[in-house]
């Protein structure tokens, strides 16, 4: 594997790998603006639409660990691109759909390219960037992509849905990809060679199957029931969920090579990663959904203008990542910038609960809220995932990329249900006014400022003190190999 710095290239590779991340946390939002457009044109009634978003969520989620074995036993490189070409394929069947069959087989086929490319891609980053400084600067701006893909897509799904139409939400992704599928091989370090034997890694396809259907129809579960409530549907994704975890337990006992090495599971910065990054999804994920309704529903913005609206997230955030967070990583170490991350998305999710109301004034209520939110973002990601990569073992990173991840989006599925059915039953016992739902939509932001209160002290708990931190990096890079 070969080390990188800012003078031997490693900009280059930096912009290839942050890149594939943008486009591939746009996916998360992009497509909600243009749902009504799809709907007609495509004779998508609201469940359909909703699985238009939920086919990518449920792929992306239920596939990342999995993904990331893969790229430990497969090759990171080979996994990154092979995420890339069905992550294009799947752009190019959804932007040339003729039916509403197609379209979400095309995004369906775009999750499973997502949780493909993401794990390997951030496996990458953490082998590549080893020397400390750099290594904060390269999370730092993998941090500031991931966040404005998510904060962007509202606005720039408009923008492409107004101007040219809505397949361009998906057909931008083509050109982009196939830029990275040529430069990959030139920039990314080939991937070693397997060892021959007895040592040879093996992926477990009875575990990989028992985990990812677990996680599958976990993810069903969360984004259906606010919706449907319980039927046959989401008790069966239930009576799915444990039969397929126990499947995946004996598994873990018995393999010889299982899915979650213990020897990464015995790592203490990864087990509060894990936790971590699921409140991290818990939390933030369901700020943008709740945001959204209250821009539109309650305070009168159309769809374009609630996407502007909360385009300040992104820059903000996109700043932040670039300046202050890697002088804080530095300076204080990531379990300090993970808690005070938190605390600054508590005050600013706790800032829309207590001052978002039907005619309250954008630059008063929303933007300053919004600036608190936004400048904790990247901190929570670099500071919940950055160590927790780090320290995994040379072996075993693309799996804790893998499991990193997949806690965040089970936690953003499970935020946004539970924030959604505490923000319904509140609407749902009082008269059905503007003000109610109002009501509702600020209790939603409240229980999702209590789960970022929960990250601060998952934080302070959980997460080794800077000198433990600092001399695993240490050690990191002194073992680490270069070519």
């Amino acid at each position: 594997m070969t080390t990188k710095t800012w003078g031997s290239g490693g900009f280059a590779v930096l912009l290839l790998l942050t890149s594939v991340e943008l486009v591939v946390f746009l996916e998360v939002s992009i497509v909600n603006v243009a749902l009504p457009a799809m709907g007609a044109a495509l004779a998508l009634a609201d469940t359909g639409l909703a699985w238009v978003v939920n086919a990518y969520q449920l792929t992306f989620g239920g596939f990342q660990l999995v993904g990331g074995r893969a790229a430990d036993v497969l090759g990171r490189r080979r996994m990154f691109q092979a995420g890339i070409v069905l992550f294009t394929g799947g752009s190019l069947l959804c932007g040339l759909a003729p039916d509403a069959g197609t379209l979400l087989a095309g995004r369906a086929v775009q999750g499973v390219g997502a949780a493909l490319v993401v794990p390997a891609e951030l496996a990458l980053l953490a082998a590549i960037f080893i020397e400390p400084a750099v290594h904060r600067r390269a999370f730092g701006v993998w941090s500031a992509m991931a966040a404005a893909g998510a904060g962007s897509g509202v606005a720039l799904g408009g923008i492409l849905t107004e101007v040219a139409g809505w397949p361009w939400i998906f057909l931008i992704n083509v050109p982009i990809g196939l830029v990275a599928l040529v430069a990959s091989p030139r920039l990314l370090p080939a991937d070693r060679p397997a060892p021959e034997g007895a040592d040879r890694p093996r992926l477990d396809l009875v575990g990989a199957l028992a985990g990812t259907g677990s996680l599958l129809a976990l993810v069903l579960v969360a984004s259906e029931l606010p919706v449907r409530g319980w039927d046959a549907l989401t008790t069966g994704a239930i009576a799915v969920t444990v039969l397929a975890a126990a499947v995946f337990w004996v598994r873990q006992r018995r393999h010889p090579q299982p899915i979650l090495p213990p020897a990464l599971l015995r790592r203490r910065e990864v087990r509060a990663g894990t936790v971590a990054n699921a409140l991290v999804g818990a939390a933030h994920v369901p700020a943008f959904v709740l945001l959204s309704l209250m821009l539109q529903d309650v305070m009168g913005y159309s769809a374009i203008a609630a996407g502007f609206a909360v385009l300040p997230v992104a820059v903000v955030n996109m700043v932040t990542a670039r300046t202050v967070v890697p002088w804080a990583v530095g300076r204080f170490g990531t379990r300090l910038v993970l808690a005070g991350g938190m605390g600054l998305l508590a005050l600013g999710l706790a800032g829309y609960a207590l001052l978002l109301h039907p005619g309250a004034g954008y630059l008063i209520a929303v933007l300053p809220s919004s600036v608190l939110f936004a400048t904790g973002l990247p901190a929570v990601f670099v500071g919940s995932t950055a160590s927790a990569v780090r320290v995994a073992p040379e072996e075993h990173k693309g799996t804790a990329s893998g499991l990193l991840n997949t806690a965040q989006r089970l936690g953003a599925a499970l935020g946004v249900t539970g924030v959604l059915l505490a923000s319904a039953a509140w609407t749902a016992s009082h008269e059905t006014s503007v003000n109610a739902v109002a009501d509702g939509l600020r209790i939603g932001f409240a229980v999702a400022a209590g789960l970022a209160v929960l990250g601060v002290l998952c934080a302070l708990v959980m997460f080794t003190r800077r000198r433990v931190d600092a001399a695993a990096a240490t050690v990191q890079q002194q073992g680490a190999p270069q070519r």
